[in-house]
C-alpha cells in the first residue's frame, strides 16, 4: 500500500479501544530505507467551543489531565463521533460541560492535531446567544467551571497559563478576528 512517499510493507493492530486504534507499520521510506511507523487513529472528531456573552465574557473548564499528569485549563472540549454533525456534538458538549445552549453558531477553526503519528482532527466554535441550562458531566470529568473576561483568557494564553492547543489556536484566532474583545 502507498502513502505518499511512503510503502507501507506490513501494518498490525497492535491496540484497540473505543476512542483510539494503533497500528504498527513496517514502512519503506521516501529515502527508499526500511522502516516503521507507528499510526495512531482517532474514532472521535475533537470538539471545542469559545461561548461569549453580550458583555465578552466566556468560561474556562478546569480538569485533571491523566496524560499529562497535572491539571489543565482549556475552553470547553470533547470529542464527536465521526458519522454526527460536529456541530451537533459542539451543542451537546456545551451543554454537558459549561451548562449553556446558544442561539449562534459559527465555525471558528479546524486543525490537525499531533499530524506526526496521529489522524486526530478538531473543529472550533464560537457560540452566542446563551442561555444557561444544567450541566450533564460524564462520569469521566471531574470539572471546574470559571467565568471570565474573554480578555483575561487571552491573556492567560499568553502567560502561558492555557497550553492546550485546541483553547491557544482558538483563543488566538478570535482575538485576531474580534479584537474589541481583548481591548
Amino acid at each position: 500500500m502507498i502513502r505518499g512517499d511512503w510503502k507501507i510493507t506490513e501494518s498490525e493492530l497492535v491496540y484497540d479501544n473505543p476512542w483510539i486504534s494503533v497500528n504498527h507499520h513496517k514502512v519503506i521510506t521516501p529515502g527508499g530505507s526500511n522502516g516503521i511507523y507507528g499510526e495512531v487513529q482517532f474514532k472521535n472528531l475533537a470538539i471545542g467551543i469559545i461561548p461569549i456573552d453580550t458583555e465578552g465574557n466566556t468560561w474556562r473548564v478546569g480538569q485533571f489531565r491523566f496524560p499529562l499528569e497535572r491539571y489543565s485549563w482549556e475552553i470547553p472540549e470533547g470529542g464527536g463521533p465521526l458519522d454526527v454533525d460536529p456541530l451537533e456534538s459542539a451543542k451537546r458538549e456545551l451543554q454537558e460541560e459549561v451548562g449553556l445552549i446558544a442561539d449562534h453558531w459559527e465555525q471558528l477553526l479546524e486543525l490537525d492535531l499531533s499530524n506526526s503519528v496521529t489522524n486526530e482532527q478538531s473543529i472550533v466554535y464560537l457560540a452566542e446567544g446563551l442561555t444557561p441550562v444544567s450541566t450533564n458531566h460524564e462520569d469521566t470529568e471531574n470539572l471546574t467551571i470559571e467565568k471570565l473576561p474573554f480578555s483575561e483568557l487571552y491573556q492567560q494564553v499568553l502567560d502561558g497559563t492555557i497550553r492546550d492547543s485546541i483553547s491557544v489556536a482558538a483563543i488566538l484566532k478570535l482575538a485576531h478576528v474580534r479584537p474589541e474583545l481583548v481591548k
